[in-house]
């Protein structure tokens, strides 16, 4: 990457910088146009230009839209940075309102996940702002997070999985910071008979409908969600969203098994019971190696951080 002071090292402009995380957000160079209240051609000539200036295509253009191609996503990581710092010098000197706010995050389908990305919404000072939160597939966290679709992830590793997840995120030049560590629980209703119960067993769960979440094509053990995967059970259902699978705990006695965490606000007929195995779930974030997470991303991760520990669970970092 080019060395060398923004507005000088090459020519190359805060304003180019802007545009292009702007793009990059919006997948498009029409669409951040738009967004941003300049033509089209405007917008297009300032891209080729960034990209004349830097030596490297950043973008791959086709008539989808505009995806980052790998320097892009390196230098997407730093443009990020210099933004921000900009704005909040331009904030606090120059008296200007805060600037439009962007995050993505991809995350396993975590209740904790949810309450933290509305308390960081609820707490942006931006009158405008672009938020995203994917509840996804384990593979394609990874995959958001390796081009920059996301600027971090949220998933769990085990004894079980946890060799073949950071060989993943090593090839992927991510790292896993981990945030805490959870004792298995089932998920279910509260009609459910196991609902009472201060702790059942594995034996106590034959015969109820198991059920997780669809990892499609990438559907290998070492990618569920749930642990204890290779496990058998005769009733088995996979689902691709929380509120499906909520549902069919209510209608149909099912359980997941999961972190212990569940938020009475957003999930008030789920409830937690201990499952009595030896098995540890260990909760954390991933982010580029390279690439310091943006203000905006360590204030969703601080506020992951404050609803664990309103848990009575103790963060790891």
């Amino acid at each position: 990457m080019a060395r060398g002071g923004v507005g000088t090292a090459h020519g190359i402009t805060l304003q180019q910088l802007r545009y292009f995380v702007e793009v990059a957000a919006e997948g498009s160079i029409t669409a951040a146009a738009d967004l941003l209240q300049v033509s089209q051609p405007t917008m297009s000539a300032a891209m080729k230009d960034l990209e004349r200036r830097v030596g490297r295509a950043l973008l791959r253009r086709s008539v989808r839209g505009a995806a980052l191609t790998d320097d892009g996503i390196e230098f997407l990581g730093y443009a990020r940075q210099v933004v921000e710092q900009a704005e909040l010098l331009e904030h606090r000197y120059l008296g200007r309102p805060p600037a439009r706010r962007l995050l993505a995050v991809s995350a396993q389908h975590y209740s904790f996940v949810v309450e933290a990305f509305v308390r960081m919404v609820k707490a942006s000072e931006a009158a405008e702002y672009a938020f995203t939160l994917r509840e996804t597939r384990t593979a394609d966290i990874i995959e958001d997070v390796r081009t920059l679709r996301s600027e971090l992830g949220v998933l769990y590793r085990s004894d079980f999985n946890r060799k073949v997840i950071d060989k993943l995120l090593r090839d992927s030049e991510l790292v896993f910071t981990p945030l805490f560590l959870a004792s298995p629980h089932i998920f279910v209703a509260r009609t459910n008979p196991l609902a009472s119960r201060r702790q059942v067993t594995l034996e106590d769960l034959e015969g109820l409908p198991r059920l997780t979440f669809d990892q499609g094509t990438d559907n290998s053990f070492y990618f569920a969600e749930e642990i204890l995967s290779t496990r058998s059970a005769a009733q088995d259902i996979r689902v691709s969203d929380r509120a499906t699978i909520f549902n069919l705990m209510i209608g149909l006695d099912g359980y997941t098994i999961s972190t212990g965490i569940v938020s009475d606000d957003l999930d008030p007929s789920i409830v937690a019971v201990p499952l009595e195995v030896d098995e540890r779930i260990e909760i954390g974030w991933i982010g580029h190696a390279s690439a310091p997470l943006t203000g905006q991303a360590e204030r969703f991760v601080a506020e992951m951080r404050e609803v664990v520990s309103s848990f009575g669970v103790e963060p790891l970092s």
